[in-house]
Order: structure tokens, then sequence, then C-alpha cells
């Protein structure tokens, strides 16, 4: 498949696919090169992508990703590291996630502290108009 059809498959769009690629993220499984210089791209690579995108949401930087996969691939990943690893990786995100709620609820207090000013505007202009 073309690139513009991996990106309407996946989400992402054809720059992204090709840094994607250039970093090593995708390899000869995902993409091909044809005699006019096109990539063709299997279906593997939109799973290849998919997963990808999802490690990216969890929080992993593309260093992180590209090592879980060379080393799933190679399947050279000792568990205790992997364990080690992802429980890193989830303590960071229950930061992230405490630092989140903790901007929500600055966010909730402004939101209120504006929402009870414009109520007070409200009834002086309704009381300045008799």
């Amino acid at each position: 498949m073309k690139i513009h059809v991996l990106a309407q498959k996946t989400g992402l769009n054809p720059p992204t696919i090709r840094y994607y690629e250039k970093e090593g993220l995708l390899d000869r499984r995902h993409v091909e090169r044809r005699d006019n210089n096109y990539r063709e791209y299997t279906e593997e690579a939109v799973e290849h992508l998919l997963l990808i995108k999802r490690f990216q949401a969890a929080g992993f930087t593309i260093r992180e990703i590209k090592v879980i996969l060379k080393e799933e691939d190679g399947n050279k990943l000792e568990l205790s590291r992997a364990v080690e690893f992802l429980q890193k990786k989830m303590k960071e995100m229950d930061r992230r996630k405490r630092e989140l709620e903790q901007s929500q609820s600055l966010l909730a207090r402004m939101l209120n502290n504006k929402l009870a000013l414009l109520a007070k505007k409200g009834t002086e202009d309704g009381n300045s108009s008799k």
C-alpha cells in the first residue's frame, strides 16, 4: 500500500511515517522500496504503527520504543528488566496523572470564580436597569 493509504489507516501523517522509518521503527517487514524508489507498505505496518502510537500515548519516548521493539524482536528483553521498565513507566504515568489532576482542579477553581463574577455582574446589571 502507498503511504497515503497507510496514513489513513493509522491516523498518522506521511512525514511522521517517514520519520519512524528513518528512526528504524519500520523495517523490511513493514516497507519495501520499489524500482521507482516508491515505498510499498505491508499490512503488518498498520498494526506496527498503531502499536507505536499506543506506546507514545502511554508516554514512551521514541528511544524507549526502539529499545522495546528491538529487544522484543530478538526476544532479548529479560523478564526482570521488562518488569522494572514497565513499573518505572507506570510510576511516571501516575505522576503525570496527578499533575494533570492538579491542573484540572486549578482550572475548575478559576472557572468557578469567573462564573461567580459573571453572575454577580448579571445581577448588578439587572438591578441598575430598574
